[in-house]
């Protein structure tokens, strides 16, 4: 079987009746894998599927939400963004200014601006639902695939949650 979207073009299923898309965007000076997936094609409606498009089409207004979610975070010492941007400093120590985009003397804030969006995975069965609809993973050195940090929008693209990858 399979879904036909103006957007996705034909979403074959798997034999398993998962349904798997992938596509590279551009994001300024990067490119960011965006993927939607789903575990039942059956649990996928048109509406998320709007919805998906919308999102991947809006991704630079999507990666300013999700920032915006970071630093305001900066305020609870707690936060998964404070863990991770000590973690990076204590890893990178020297090194991290020269991964800074801008260094405007505030640390936490030159981090976040630095972060490289690298996927924004799409649960597409998830529309309407509590859990995440959409995971951006953020990451300040590319090559390093463990020190992440995602934030999880709902469906309609607000912000849920802001956390590491461990």
């Amino acid at each position: 079987m399979a879904i036909e979207h103006d957007y996705f073009g034909l979403l074959e299923s798997g034999p398993d009746g998962s349904i798997f898309w992938s596509e590279n965007v551009e994001l300024g000076d990067q490119t960011v894998t965006v993927d939607l997936t789903a575990p039942d094609q059956d649990d996928v409606s048109e509406a998320a599927l709007d919805m998906a498009a919308a999102l991947i089409s809006s991704i630079e207004a999507i990666d300013r939400t999700a920032r915006n979610a970071m630093v305001s975070e900066l305020d609870d010492r707690t936060s998964e963004v404070i863990e991770y941007i000590l973690q990076q400093q204590a890893t990178l120590g020297d090194e991290l200014e020269g991964m800074m985009v801008d260094v405007s003397g505030d640390v936490h804030i030159d981090v976040i601006r630095s972060l490289q969006l690298m996927s924004m995975t799409i649960l597409a069965d998830e529309h309407g639902g509590a859990d995440p609809f959409a995971v951006l993973e953020y990451a300040l050195d590319p090559d390093a695939t463990d020190d992440v940090i995602l934030v999880n929008l709902d469906s309609d693209g607000d912000v849920l949650s802001v956390t590491s990858a461990d």
